[in-house]
């Protein structure tokens, strides 16, 4: 799966379990955009995913976690946050 179609997914999974409506997010954006961000046909801006995440009281990495999950079905959160992990102290220790 591309990450485009993964990151719709995300976004339609969050928004639906936050009981949240495409028109709901007006303040933040318009219906058309997030409909075209949900079918994969836009790809949206760092400033879009921190917007779009706060509207609905989420952290944006919770938003592009639950895209890469989609991405890659085999791995699974536990995983994930492990990888990140190693990978943020391999980082921060250079």
């Amino acid at each position: 799966m591309e990450i485009n179609e993964a990151f719709g997914q995300a976004l339609k999974q969050a928004r639906l379990a936050k009981g949240l409506t495409q028109e709901d997010f007006s303040d933040v954006s318009s219906r058309t955009y997030i409909s075209t961000l949900e079918r994969a046909i836009f790809s949206p801006t760092i400033d879009k995913v921190d917007n779009l995440s706060n509207y609905m009281n989420i952290h944006p990495l919770t938003l592009l976690t639950l895209a890469y999950l989609n991405k890659d079905k085999k791995m699974n959160i536990d995983k994930l946050e492990k990888l990140i992990r190693e990978e943020i102290l391999s980082i921060n220790s250079n």
